[in-house]
């Protein structure tokens, strides 16, 4: 197994970074740290040199307002560049914190071209050119990540879903003048023809992939526990259901008043009522996994979501006849932040578990810790 991160130096064994990461595979992490780095540098010290984007034949206006020119970019993109090039150097002498500089720096990339497309509201070919590379490079750093912190990486996207959902609602209505949160549904947000819709397809996109991930950690967390296993696998259900929300977008109130519905509202409402049935099933089967006080917790939260979603569906019929909604923003977005909020909480929960068998577990040597992976999760109390 990897060394643990603060092990002395001499105690460090190069076979064992050998045994977890292949040699193709450190050789496509260089590549991909070097070709991002060296184009990271290039392309922000052109910005910088040339704030109106002249010397990168890129008109300012592509930013539609975020930035007044091109230097703050620049030297965001320059700095990455750095961060890609002390990366490479370390995966090439093998240091004890290479796979902290080389996922670090690999996320910042993914970040600066998630907020790109963003800004640009555009997908352009150059980045699938330098975007994908990327994506080959997170894939081979994998197996340098101690398995510890792969686990608590797995959880921890949990609550980074949560906190993301959360700013989107705040980003993008702002982005919408006349958008009221009060009266107008999120979904509104990302209607055929509203403002916002390309916005919020940008931005919502990682959303999937942390909950994703941290339904593989909630099952890879249950062990032998039944009911959590079942819950993750509910989770990673509702996430993969992510993947059609594009395709079943609602039409505005006022298409849908004047009759313009069509079939991607039918599959916008089923979409909607199949995942909400998700996550209550997600709910109460962690609450039968998890002990008392996070049941009790999950109780309550299913009977305020049981609630909300009631005043919800009230006001409803009011948006397809483009009707006053006066609350029904006020509802779901409370009946959203009580899921939200569970996931946080039950992400939390996971991760004290994993501290409490790391510490009331010791294990006497290689052996056991790799055993220790598969025992059963104990019930919290």
């Amino acid at each position: 197994m990897r060394a643990p991160l603060f092990m002395p130096a001499h105690e460090v064994l190069p076979q064992e970074k050998l045994f977890r990461q292949s040699k193709w595979q450190r050789i496509i992490l260089l590549f991909v740290l070097g070709y991002e780095g060296a184009g990271a540098l290039v392309g922000g010290s052109l910005l910088v040199a040339a704030p109106d984007g002249s010397l990168m034949d890129m008109p300012v206006a592509i930013m539609h307002g975020s930035f007044s020119d091109f230097l703050i970019p620049g030297i965001l993109l320059f700095a990455l560049g750095i961060l890609n090039t002390a990366a490479f150097f370390a995966v090439l002498r093998k240091t004890r914190f290479d796979w902290i500089m080389a996922v670090t720096a690999l996320l910042g990339m993914l970040f600066w071209f998630w907020i790109e497309i963003a800004v640009l509201l555009e997908l352009h070919w150059l980045h699938a050119m330098w975007g994908l590379p990327v994506v080959v490079g997170a894939l081979a750093a994998l197996p340098l990540v101690p398995s510890t912190y792969k686990q608590k990486a797995l959880l921890s996207c949990g609550i980074l879903s949560s906190v993301l959902y959360f700013a989107i609602n705040i980003i993008v209505p702002l982005q919408w003048e006349g958008y009221s949160l009060a009266s107008r549904v999120p979904s509104e947000l990302s209607a055929i023809g509203a403002p916002t819709r390309k916005l919020w397809a940008i931005l919502a996109t990682p959303y999937t992939f942390l909950i994703l991930a941290f339904g593989w950690g909630v099952l890879k967390a249950a062990g032998e526990n039944h009911w959590l296993r079942i819950a993750g696998k509910l989770l990673l259900a509702y996430g993969a259901l992510g993947f059609l929300w594009p395709f079943a977008p609602m039409h505005l109130r006022e298409t849908l008043a004047a009759g313009g519905g069509t079939f991607s509202d039918t599959l916008h409402k089923i979409l909607a009522a199949v995942t909400n049935l998700i996550y209550l099933l997600a709910l109460g089967f962690s609450a039968a996994a998890l002990g008392k006080r996070f049941r009790v917790y999950s109780i309550v939260t299913l009977a305020l979501v049981l609630v909300f979603g009631v005043l919800t569906f009230k006001e409803v019929s009011g948006v397809a006849k483009n009707e006053p909604t006066p609350l029904i923003g006020v509802w779901e977005r409370i009946d959203i932040g009580l899921f939200l909020i569970w996931v946080v909480v039950l992400a939390i929960v996971l991760l004290q578990e994993q501290r409490n068998k790391k510490t009331y577990e010791q294990p006497s040597n290689e052996t056991r810790s790799v055993k220790q992976d598969k025992s059963k999760t104990p019930k919290f109390v």
